[in-house]
């Protein structure tokens, strides 16, 4: 459930309404000038605005809700204030304001449509989704697109995938927007389902379909990776991986250990080590650089590695960076600050846990750990590593 609107939020939603009961009135004035009717709510509506200059806001609502509520002429504003209720996490409020609408039997058929479609989304909003898709469909046999949508995302909130495409590709159709990206990662869904309950098969056609619909799909790539090793097919996993990072470099820390796990078990460690050299060319992020520190280690040696990571460090300061610096050389033989300095290293580690990872390039969602979907705004394949000090 998204935050309360702030006081100063709830003023400049509620403005509209005010700038519309204005217009109401003034028409109103000019062809009932002298009806008593028309002075009570323009009395009603300065009494509300002056609620609502003075940060009252719920006595503005209540105020506006009445002046809703005196002439069926007041549809759009009655809609708005439903909305206004949903967007407050007043769902119980916003769905009586619609339902009310609905009833109305004086409606066209587009003021009640489109009150049953904020009635949905009230549904939604309460989790009441069977109610809600109910309501949806029956929009949809009556040719509402937007209804289409909202099936859409209750589908997958629901898990139903095939239910999910079904839609989408109805949704295109009507609307002749592309929704690709998504209908392909409905297809991942279904070959992760497939994977976890042992087909393999059924995990590659899904595959398929989702690089069918959206050649170079990286969430297909990292999937068509798994099954190859489960296969056996080191080689090919491999290669798959590589081509997830040329497809789109922000995929890096996904795919970075899997890929050098598989190149170690082929033996090939010259070709692990071009590969993050060239990553760290086209990367701004230090997991590349840590992962070659490691590699140089094993190599050459501490003294080596602590050289290579200090030299990359004054060129891309990292949080991180730092604490795997402060470790190695904790750990160089006999050096007399090594308890200071494993200490030092520790408090690195404890900064760097406490920053957010991923982000959402949507709403700003952090996380600690990789989403396809993004959890704060459901956007599919939004979410980023984060880069900076504190991040990657």
């Amino acid at each position: 459930m998204p935050a309360p609107v702030s006081e100063i939020g709830l003023f400049w939603l509620l403005l509209p309404l005010a700038a519309a009961a204005s217009w109401f009135l003034a028409r109103k004035g000019t062809d009932r000038r002298r009806g008593a009717q028309v002075d009570r709510l323009r009395s009603t509506y300065f009494r509300g605005l002056n609620y609502l200059l003075n940060e009252q806001q719920d006595k503005a609502i209540e105020v506006f809700l009445q002046i809703a509520e005196v002439d069926s002429d007041t549809v759009e504003t009655q809609l708005a204030l439903g909305n206004l209720f949903r967007r407050r996490g007043e769902v119980d409020r916003a769905i009586r304001v619609h339902q009310a609408l609905v009833s109305r039997p004086t409606l066209s058929s587009e003021q009640k449509t489109q009150a049953m479609l904020e009635l949905g989304e009230d549904f939604m909003r309460a989790g009441l989704l069977d109610r809600a898709e109910t309501l949806f469909a029956d929009l949809v046999g009556a040719g509402a697109p937007r209804a289409l949508a909202h099936l859409v995302a209750i589908y997958q909130q629901e898990r139903d995938w095939h239910k999910a495409i079904e839609h989408a590709r109805r949704l295109e159709e009507v609307t002749g927007e592309s929704h690709a990206r998504e209908i392909a990662q409905f297809h991942c869904e279904l070959a992760e389902q497939a994977l976890a309950r042992g087909d393999p098969h059924e995990a590659r056609r899904q595959i398929d379909e989702a690089f069918a619909i959206e050649p170079g799909s990286v969430r297909a790539l990292i999937l068509s990776a798994r099954i190859a090793l489960d296969a056996g097919d080191a080689q090919t996993a491999a290669r798959a991986y590589e081509q997830v990072v040329e497809q789109d470099i922000e995929f890096v820390p996904e795919v970075l250990q899997p890929m050098l796990s598989t190149l170690s078990s082929l033996g090939e460690a010259q070709r692990a080590e071009n590969v993050l050299r060239s990553l760290i060319e086209r990367y701004p992020g230090i997991s590349p650089v840590l992962a070659l520190t490691r590699l140089i280690e094993a190599r050459d040696g501490i003294e080596a590695a602590a050289g290579f990571l200090a030299d990359q460090l004054r060129r891309r300061p990292s949080v991180r960076g730092l604490g795997a610096l402060i470790e190695l050389e904790a750990r160089r033989d006999g050096h007399r600050d090594g308890a200071a300095l494993t200490l030092l290293g520790e408090l690195a580690r404890q900064l760097a846990e406490g920053h957010a990872v991923y982000r959402c390039t949507r709403c700003g969602f952090g996380a600690r750990s990789y989403h396809w979907q993004c959890p704060g705004c459901k956007n599919w394949a939004s979410v980023r590593p984060v880069h900076g000090l504190a991040g990657d």
